[in-house]
């Protein structure tokens, strides 16, 4: 197994962003802070962007909140060789923002105040996703920090993550939105009085099943966002072109269960795909064990017998405990084992569990520490 070394990595100049993915509930999260603390105070300038809404992040970071736009890190006792930025994305702000940018003033007043624009720019399917990519894309046109940390969405899918921008754009070019702003290119006729009969009855059964009103905000949504369309589909383009650019590295985050190792090697192999970089993959919350090398059948053994004695109650009790404990490690190794046997060239790094959960600085430390292999 090929060994994933993050202090190289992380002190190399060269690599400017790093992109933590993989199932929920893994510890994406935690990964990416931690990577940015150890980051910071190994002398790197660095920003992390989470998109976790249970603000986690800015708890362990020591900060009462954090908001769309970078808040430096200053906590008593951090101090840092770099600096260490946070940031949470609001998917709203972003889309609101990129509108005022792109639009106009008076294209943008009437976008924002469209109740469809309102309506997808909260709750759209991929929108979340896209924003992401769109911070992401801000970050790096600042030119602020020389490292830039993404703890991907927590969606339902990790790949969705590099589908958004191909699949908003989709949409938002599709066929059903072409025939909405087909009013603007009709000499000023209303929606419902486009000529062609096959149309008019079209839209009045979508009508019927999503309101006339939703439908003419929909249309009138489009018309005013056609102007800054192209500019929409740049970004997305160039932003997914800086994640295929050598400064890029994509770090899979899996704990080391069916599901989430099955998402991960998928994601791996998307990556190999799209000829885009991956560091490696961190196999999250392992449970090595690290007393005497004691099997777990000897280990009932000597339990079974102290139970029949009697004598020992709590020495029994221990070793059981110790069984479970290298069962479980035994089933992690097998699971792990398995994904390196279908991927042999993905470094990995195995991070064992954590006490308690990270909410400090100190926690994120520790964190970034087994990161490392110490």
């Amino acid at each position: 197994m090929n060994k994933l070394e993050f202090d190289p990595l992380l002190d190399d100049l060269n690599t400017r962003v790093l992109v933590c993915c993989g199932s929920g509930g893994v510890g994406k999260t935690t990964t990416a802070a931690a990577l940015a603390l150890r980051a910071a105070e190994r002398g790197r300038r660095v920003v992390v962007l989470t998109i976790d809404p249970a603000r986690r992040l800015a708890q362990s970071l020591g900060l009462r909140e954090l908001d769309n736009h970078p808040r430096e890190v200053v906590v008593d006792g951090f101090e840092p060789k770099g600096e260490l930025f946070a940031m949470m994305l609001d998917m709203r702000r972003t889309f609101d923002d990129m509108v005022l940018t792109h639009a106009g003033r008076d294209r943008a007043d009437q976008i924002l105040s469209n109740p469809f624009y309102q309506t997808i720019s909260s709750s759209f399917s991929g929108t979340q996703e896209y924003m992401a990519m769109e911070k992401l894309g801000q970050l790096v046109a600042q030119d602020e920090w020389d490292l830039i940390i993404v703890d991907t969405p927590p969606s339902r899918s990790a790949l969705d993550f590099l589908d958004a921008p191909q699949r908003l754009s989709t949409v938002l070019d599709g066929r059903f939105i072409r025939m909405l702003s087909a009013p603007a290119r009709a000499s000023g006729r209303g929606l419902l009085k486009i000529v062609g009969t096959g149309f008019s009855l079209f839209t009045r059964a979508v009508s019927t099943i999503v309101g006339g009103q939703l439908l003419q905000d929909a249309s009138t949504f489009v018309q005013a966002f056609d102007s800054m369309f192209g500019g929409f589909r740049e970004r997305a383009q160039r932003t997914y072109e800086l994640l295929r650019s050598p400064g890029t590295g994509f770090v899979v985050v899996a704990a080391a269960e069916p599901d989430a190792l099955r998402e991960a090697s998928y994601f791996v192999e998307r990556l190999s795909a799209e000829n885009m970089p991956l560091c490696g993959l961190v196999a999250n919350r392992t449970h090595p064990v690290l007393a005497a090398e004691l099997p777990a059948a000897k280990a009932l053994a000597a339990a079974d017998d102290l139970d029949r004695s009697g004598d020992a109650p709590l020495a029994a009790a221990v070793l059981r405990l110790h069984a479970d404990r290298v069962a479980v490690a035994d089933r992690e190794k097998r699971l792990l084992a398995r994904f390196t046997r279908a991927h042999p060239g993905v470094a990995m790094v195995g991070v064992p569990a954590l006490p308690a959960d990270v909410h400090d600085l100190d926690g994120l430390r520790e964190m970034g520490r087994r990161l490392a292999g110490e």
